[in-house]
């Protein structure tokens, strides 16, 4: 089943997020429903990447909505579908400088159509194994529900109430105009008049009892709508609010939209009522009337709660988003971003009627210091039904764009509050008029403050300062927040980066990660509940020991998951955040070949290593640990597949892949074999070259990785240069052809080991390693290679030499295999060479070499 069909499928109220999500006009619906299989077939996230792998798929894509077009043509019913392909061929032509564009915003909107899967898997989940919550919030949901249809009921009987009240007044009435007209006795008369005295007072009665019901339905109205608006609403807005930084929260408005319509439906009815009133006072009065007395009074309270739910009721149901930002609420000048807002009353006579207008800073404005924005686009749009499934009330700003005002007269000048740009917040208001029944109402309401930034560099930063208000102000007018900004608690900051990971990687952090966090933070404390971090700290304080903030760390974690490992994170197979000390601790008492998954504490853009615990003959354990690997490294090569083809060489140059159990005790197949790549050499476009293999010769307990590649695409040049904060993980990164051995540190002599190893820390790369091997003869070597020029291996043997220049020129000679008496290994006999030159070349000491 296609991730398309899987949408379908859904819930309303995530097929309706799905919906949502295309309403945008970047990629249209059809093109996507047409072309599902085709599309999710695609590497898009490479693409966006890749210019020619762009040029490519943009091309197909063009002959895809040719060939639909051909199919529409020969249908009849599909005039619309093929006129519809024509326009969207025409719109995507635009890309044609620029397809990676298209191949981004397509991977966007794959990424966004896989968080609403994970959210809808999440909550079904929730459903199934949080038995207790869910039935305690059912519960609650069935009180609210009692209670308006309580109020429903009541208005039914008014609605009856008021019917026998008009037919007693006219009876009354009736009654009344006979005695005046009638001819009769003065005994008969006063026999009338008697009756028409009870008949009045009955009628009196019935009035005072109708009012007492107005109030008492009033009174219920005014709890009811304290809780719909004091704790419901409220409580929708504050998970709205903390799931724009990633809480799995339920947002949905449909009970809300329902209780709101329900208890102003019953309020209309209520203002007819009184009107009704009016009526029947215009046809008979008389002394001591309650209803010229109460009716003033009543009608003002009705009006008073009308007022109060329909300015409530006006919400921002989708917070403003860029449609490739990072997250909800940073916008960027000059880029487009959407918004949608509601109107929780659903009234099919609003229908088209009331328009919407949108603004920018109307209190951030105010503030000196603080940037100006003009908003630009559809400014006005009308409130209608036909943007919503579900037959909702809203208004869906699509194309909506920020551009900073020019500032005349001397600049930005000084702010009264020394924030940077990603700390100023910003909100976009929007209002209307609500006029219906005679009732007139102005309505106004404001998204969650934004960060606007100018530059997709200050993306990371802005991020920092959405997660940090959305975490502890619950005011969403406070866009003074970072003047005086609150540290957070342990538990609340803890809470926050668990969602960021569920985020990413559908998984959030468990107690011991988040300890090992606190540990990091902190120190080692009983309890960290009162342990605070400030903002500094969070996003502008390096870390001890590097040149980077806790958050920079963090976000490259989070990147690296959400690009690269997401599923490995979901199935638990990373344990991520552990203590060198404590990994040491675990490993060490599990068997041979035992290993984790662990995230670099070192590496400013994310880095995940893995570390194996091993014996020695006499039964010593220790762990051995390679370099991280970054996302440079992963988006050529997936972990699972580094993990199969890691290799160490043993005695007598065999071959042997150290890693066997997943902590704390899964056979490594098992645990990975899923996500093994399937494809062979022809399929594989990082195979279509010289087949080559990477090697990673870690100096920290002296481990060897290895991991295959392209040559061109993970050759060192495209490796970020090694910094001061990364010299931690530094390692030697070898290039050798293909089945050619592993180097391991069981192959070189103790001496040599122990003087470049520390089996606790990391150590740096030492200067130089000794140039010859005393295991190789030359004349083994001049036997072997008689036919190769001397000079070459004159001078890839010489010290002065630069390794990685003689190396490179050597691998691309043409000649590289001409002449060469090559020794198969008896352990390989299909293509596995040895090169002994190459070996002696890469200046390994003490390499046992079998002529």
């Amino acid at each position: 089943m296609t991730q398309w069909e899987r949408l379908q499928q859904l819930d309303t109220v995530y097929s309706q997020r799905a919906s949502d999500l295309y309403n945008r006009d970047e990629f249209p619906m059809e093109v996507r429903h047409y072309l599902a299989h085709w599309i999710e077939g695609q590497d898009w996230e490479r693409a966006s990447r890749d210019s020619s792998q762009a040029a490519f798929l943009f091309q197909v894509l063009l002959e895809n909505l040719d060939n639909q077009f051909s199919r529409f043509a020969q249908e009849k019913d599909s005039f619309l579908l093929q006129r519809n392909f024509r326009r969207y061929k025409q719109n995507f032509q635009k890309y044609q400088e620029e397809p990676y564009t298209l191949a981004s915003i397509i991977n966007w909107f794959l990424v966004k159509e896989r968080e609403i899967l994970n959210d809808a898997e999440l909550a079904q989940q929730v459903q199934t194994l949080q038995v207790q919550p869910t039935a305690m919030e059912l519960e609650s949901q069935r009180k609210v529900e009692k209670s308006f249809k309580e109020l429903k009921t009541k208005v039914e009987v008014m609605e009856h109430s008021i019917r026998c009240l008009e037919e007693q007044q006219d009876e009354f009435d009736f009654k009344y105009q006979t005695h005046l007209m009638d001819s009769c006795t003065e005994e008969e008369k006063k026999m009338q008049a008697e009756g028409l005295q009870k008949l009045l007072n009955a009628l009196d009665k019935c009035r005072k009892n109708f009012l007492s019901d107005i109030s008492t339905m009033l009174d219920a109205a005014d709890v009811l709508s304290s809780a719909l608006i004091d704790e419901e609403l409220v409580d929708w807005k504050w998970r709205q609010q903390k799931s724009c930084i990633g809480a799995p929260d339920d947002t949905s408005l449909e009970h809300l939209e329902k209780w709101f319509t329900q208890i102003i439906e019953s309020m209309f009815q209520l203002q007819k009522f009184l009107q009704k009133l009016d009526e029947l006072v215009g046809k008979m009065t008389y002394e001591k009337d309650p209803i010229p007395i109460q009716k003033p009074r009543l009608k003002s309270r009705v009006e008073t709660l009308l007022t109060n739910l329909i300015k409530s009721s006006f919400v921002i149901e989708t917070q403003p988003s860029m449609p490739q930002g990072r997250g909800p609420l940073v916008l960027r000048t000059n880029i487009q971003f959407s918004v949608k807002v509601r109107l929780l009353y659903k009234a099919s006579e609003l229908n088209h009627v009331m328009k919407v207008t949108v603004s920018v800073n109307n209190a951030a404005s105010q503030l000196k210091g603080f940037r100006k924005f003009n908003v630009l686009g559809t400014l006005s749009k009308a409130l209608n039904m036909a943007e919503s499934l579900n037959g909702g009330m809203v208004a869906d700003f699509r194309h909506l764009t920020l551009k900073d005002q020019k500032v005349t007269s001397g600049g930005k000048g000084i702010s009264d509050l020394s924030l940077s740009v990603t700390e100023e917040l910003h909100r976009i208001t929007f209002q209307t008029q609500f006029d219906y029944q005679g009732l007139s109402v102005p309505l106004e309401t404001s998204s969650l403050p934004v960060v606007v930034i100018s530059n997709s560099s200050q993306q990371q930063s802005a991020w920092a300062s959405v997660l940090w208000f959305n975490m502890l102000c619950s005011d969403p007018t406070n866009v003074k927040f970072f003047e005086t900004s609150p540290a957070a608690t342990w538990p609340q900051f803890g809470e926050m980066l668990s969602w960021q990971f569920h985020s990413c990687g559908k998984r959030g952090l468990d107690s011991d990660q988040l300890e090992t966090l606190a540990i990091k933070l902190f120190g080692k404390q009983q309890s960290y509940d009162n342990c605070k971090l400030s903002w500094t700290k969070f996003s502008k304080e390096n870390l001890p020991d590097t040149n980077f903030t806790l958050w920079v760390w963090l976000d490259g974690i989070l990147t690296l998951v959400k690009l690269y490992l997401s599923d490995l994170w979901s199935d638990g197979s990373i344990m991520g955040f552990v203590s060198k000390g404590k990994e040491r601790l675990l490993l060490k008492k599990k068997q041979d070949g035992t290993f984790l998954l662990r995230f670099s504490e070192s590496i400013k853009d994310g880095g995940i290593t893995f570390s194996w615990v091993q014996y020695a003959n006499n039964g010593t354990p220790s762990v051995q640990t390679v370099k991280p690997f970054t996302s440079a490294d992963l988006k050529q090569i997936a972990l699972p597949d580094i993990l199969c083809n890691f290799r160490m060489m043993i005695a007598e140059n065999i071959p042997v892949n150290p890693l066997c159990y997943l902590y704390p005790n899964t056979p490594k197949d098992q645990a990975f074999g899923k996500y093994y790549s399937k494809k062979t050499g022809e399929e594989n476009p990082y195979l279509k070259y010289l087949k080559t293999k990477l090697v990673f010769v870690s100096k920290k307990n002296g481990c060897s990785g290895v991991r295959e590649g392209p040559e061109s695409d993970l050759s060192t040049q495209d490796r970020d240069p090694p910094s001061v904060s990364d010299a931690g993980d530094d390692d030697l990164l070898l290039q050798v052809l293909e089945k050619s051995p592993m180097l391991s540190s069981s192959t070189i002599d103790d001496d040599t080991l122990n003087s470049i190893l520390d089996s606790d820390s990391e150590s740096t790369i030492p200067e130089a390693f000794p140039p010859t091997s005393p295991h190789i003869s030359p004349s083994w070597l001049q036997d072997n290679f008689s036919e190769i020029p001397l000079d070459l291996f004159a001078d890839a043997l010489s010290p002065e030499i630069d390794v990685n220049l003689t190396l490179h020129e050597f691998l691309n000679s043409p000649n590289i295999l001409n002449g060469i008496n090559l020794r198969m290994l008896p352990e390989e006999s299909d293509d596995f060479f040895l090169d002994p030159g190459l070996i002696q070349e890469l200046g390994y000491p003490n390499v046992p070499l079998t002529p």
